[in-house]
């Protein structure tokens, strides 16, 4: 089985982020979104990855390569967003007939991966919300098997909604529905939309049952992102180097602290997730997210996301800056 990891959306939500950072490199927790995906995966067996990059792509290749040097990995090049049926037809050649597990690049999920790869038939991750006109949405048949997948509906027929989770058995099958699209030129809200091939499959008779995830992590904009990220320490516990030896410093758990950090004269915590080499003196931090390399100097900050590289000196609340960004509230 191999894996699809579509990864080439600009993030558009997260900027200033998601301008010099992909949005699936974007820390969490003491983790990229990235590796939360492949990490999960790897440990439940797959070992061949499918990147679909475009924005940015080239950080995603060089992070991959660094990070997982013994899995077998392949970057194909969305250069015109078509959407994710489109997105995934790209994958064909290297796909064959064999089966495949697509996630998208923003999910993080809690499940049973092993359950679902050891199905014997092809599964969707599903989640109950309360509106679910922002989804693609399964309808659910009493027997298990999902009847019809429609990509955000005006008025849906259920509240389950997809997650982003695909265990497809037939990939023939899908790109042969995947063709259809684009022959008919079939789209939803102006893309080439995965769901639609789905569907097609569907209704030509595959079968499809749904799974439902115990947790879905919200990776896709400011608030979310801080949000799931405290929700990951509180499950992880965080975590903090042996011996870190800060100076005048309180640490409230759960903290995530990168290698390489100099912190004096602070408080940080609860719920914050620290990149590498990152310097922190006479300030506070909680439920906020640092990248790696910054600095932060006489800052109070609450629920702020910044970006790596960047320098933040004064006093403040609540931030989201990017990368390579100097601020001074002096």
């Amino acid at each position: 089985m191999k894996a699809i990891i579509p990864v080439a959306g600009a993030g558009a939500k997260l900027r200033p982020h998601t301008y010099t950072q992909p949005k699936a490199l974007i820390p969490i927790a003491g983790k990229t979104i990235l590796s939360f995906i492949v990490d999960q995966l790897h440990e439940a067996g797959i070992n061949e990855f499918i990147f679909i990059v475009g924005y940015l792509g080239e950080k995603i290749h060089e992070y991959v390569e660094q990070t997982y040097p013994d899995l077998t990995t392949h970057f194909v090049y969305q250069n015109e967003r078509q959407g994710t049926g489109h997105a995934i037809e790209l994958t064909k050649n290297i796909v064959g007939d064999d089966e495949v597990f697509v996630v998208l690049g923003d999910t993080i999920c809690e499940f049973d991966v092993k359950e679902v790869l050891d199905s014997p038939y092809s599964m969707l991750g599903v989640k109950k919300v309360d509106d679910p006109r922002n989804f693609g949405v399964a309808s659910i048949g009493e027997d298990g098997f999902i009847e019809q997948v429609v990509e955000k509906p005006a008025i849906p027929k259920s509240n389950m909604a997809l997650v982003g989770l695909y265990k497809i058995k037939e990939s023939d099958f899908l790109f042969e529905c995947l063709h259809h699209l684009f022959v008919q030129d079939i789209k939803s809200h102006g893309e080439y939309n995965l769901t639609d091939a789905l569907d097609c499959m569907i209704r030509r008779g595959a079968k499809f049952k749904s799974f439902k995830v115990k947790n879905w992590f919200d990776c896709g904009k400011k608030e979310s992102l801080l949000e799931s990220n405290a929700t990951l320490l509180k499950k992880t516990g965080g975590n903090v180097e042996d011996g870190h030896g800060f100076q005048d410093t309180i640490i409230i758990p759960p903290v995530s602290i990168a290698p390489g950090c100099t912190i004096k004269n602070s408080i940080i915590g609860p719920h914050v997730a620290i990149g590498a080499n990152t310097t922190i003196e006479y300030s506070i931090v909680r439920d906020s997210i640092i990248g790696s390399y910054t600095n932060l100097f006489e800052v109070v900050l609450d629920n702020s996301l910044i970006g790596s590289d960047a320098a933040v000196k004064g006093l403040s609340r609540s931030l989201n800056i990017g990368d390579n960004t100097e601020i001074d509230f002096g």
